[in-house]
């Protein structure tokens, strides 16, 4: 058993808080990118400059952080922010949703691409490539700020989240950093690496991160004023189920127009 009892502040700065959960979003972009990069320098499978990350780094941040807050009022607690709506701007006490996120990455790359007079797969599959290196220092940080907490279990890798209380709970977000963050990027990768098909792992992303999503909350606690959606279904399992059957809509798409 652990017992957490991790300061979400990383260090102080005069009269600034730098917190963890701030630190992983600066180095998940900062290592997404440069690995990025080299991704894009070793393959010919990209008809674009590895300097085009450099222009998109500004439209990531918004997309994420955008999307992300308004997919967390929007699927998780619209009517706490109807009733403040000046919390909505206090995105530092936390309230980000990884779903909200993707759709803002989604618009947002979708209208650079267009500028930038890029396929929309062959970037999107880039960024299949590089995102769980994000989502896996998300759920590390989750993990120190002692939020998105698990079921109760005795099992020995337990831990208990004092901040919260004393019962022994599943490390869920150590569940969701080495499923969504550690083996899908490696499952990406190897798949990326024998078959560079325009849009096949952009596909595969977000099939197998639905999957992954749905099995880790089954250990995780839905967030107390929602509850389960229906039964034991969270919201999370919903929006992943839809998540996965979008993958599974454009896996067909692709494989039908490369024989076509």
């Amino acid at each position: 058993m652990f017992i957490n009892d991790l300061n979400p502040v990383a260090f102080n700065f005069f009269e600034f808080e730098i917190r963890w959960y701030s630190l992983a979003y600066i180095f998940g972009l900062i290592f997404a990118f440069q690995y990025g990069k080299y991704i894009i320098k070793t393959n010919n499978f990209f008809n674009f400059k590895r300097e085009i990350l450099d222009d998109f780094l500004p439209y990531a941040i918004l997309g994420i952080i955008i999307g992300g807050r308004v997919g967390y009022i929007i699927f998780y607690d619209l009517y706490y922010y109807l009733n403040d709506p000046i919390k909505i701007l206090y995105v530092w006490q936390g309230g980000m949703s990884f779903h909200g996120g993707l759709i803002g990455i989604i618009f947002i790359t979708y209208y650079f691409v267009k500028n930038k007079n890029i396929k929309l797969f062959e970037f999107t599959d880039l960024l299949a490539i590089i995102t769980p290196i994000g989502l896996f220092l998300g759920r590390i940080a989750n993990f120190i700020n002692s939020e998105l907490i698990g079921t109760p279990t005795n099992l020995p890798w337990s831990v208990v989240f004092i901040k919260i209380d004393n019962i022994p709970r599943h490390p869920s977000q150590i569940y969701e950093a080495l499923l969504e963050g550690l083996l899908l990027f490696l499952i990406i990768n190897l798949i990326f690496k024998y078959k560079k098909i325009k849009g096949y792992v952009s596909a595969i992303f977000l099939i197998l991160y639905g999957l992954f999503r749905i099995l880790a909350e089954q250990f995780r606690l839905p967030d107390e004023h929602l509850g389960y959606i229906f039964s034991s279904i969270s919201m999370g399992t919903i929006l992943s189920l839809i998540m996965l059957l979008i993958g599974l809509i454009i896996f067909i798409y692709v494989k039908y127009n490369r024989q076509n």
